[in-house]
C-alpha cells in the first residue's frame, strides 16, 4: 500500500470508530498510530483529514443526503458515510484525486458492489460542485 493510501486508511479507521463508538477523536487517532505507525509527515497528513473533516460533518452529511437522494441517509452505511465525507473535504484541495482515492480505499474495505454505489454518489457530488 503507498504511504499516503495508508494515512488515508488510518485516518477512514478513526473517524468510523468516531461515528460509530463516538470515542475521542484525539485518543483513537493516538491509538491507531501505535497500531500502524507512521512517519511525521503521514502522520500530519492522517490527522489533516480526521481533523478536516469532523468539525465539517454535519454540512458534509447534508450534502451527501441531498446528492443521493435515493438512498437515504440513515441508510448510508457507516464505513460509506466517511469516505464520502472524506472525499467532499477532498474535493475541495484536490478534486481529482478524490474519486479514485476515496473508491479505492474503500474498496480495500468491503465489497465491490457497494463501492460502485459510493463511486457513483461521489461522481454526482463532483459533477454538480464543478
Amino acid at each position: 500500500m503507498k504511504p499516503r493510501t495508508r494515512a488515508r486508511s488510518l485516518a477512514l479507521q478513526v473517524l468510523y470508530e468516531v461515528d460509530i463508538a463516538n470515542h475521542p477523536p484525539a485518543d483513537t487517532f493516538r491509538s491507531r498510530l501505535e497500531e500502524t505507525p507512521l512517519s511525521d509527515e503521514l502522520s500530519n497528513f492522517a490527522r489533516q483529514i480526521i481533523f478536516g473533516v469532523l468539525p465539517l460533518t454535519n454540512n458534509l452529511d447534508q450534502l451527501i443526503a441531498k446528492y443521493a437522494p435515493e438512498w437515504p441517509f440513515e441508510q448510508v452505511a457507516t464505513i460509506d458515510r466517511n469516505i464520502l465525507r472524506i472525499a467532499l473535504w477532498d474535493l475541495a484541495l484536490i478534486p481529482r484525486l478524490v474519486l479514485s482515492t476515496a473508491c479505492s480505499a474503500r474498496s480495500r474495505i468491503i465489497s465491490m458492489k457497494s463501492s460502485r454505489q459510493s463511486q457513483r454518489h461521489s461522481i454526482a457530488i463532483w459533477k454538480s460542485s464543478a
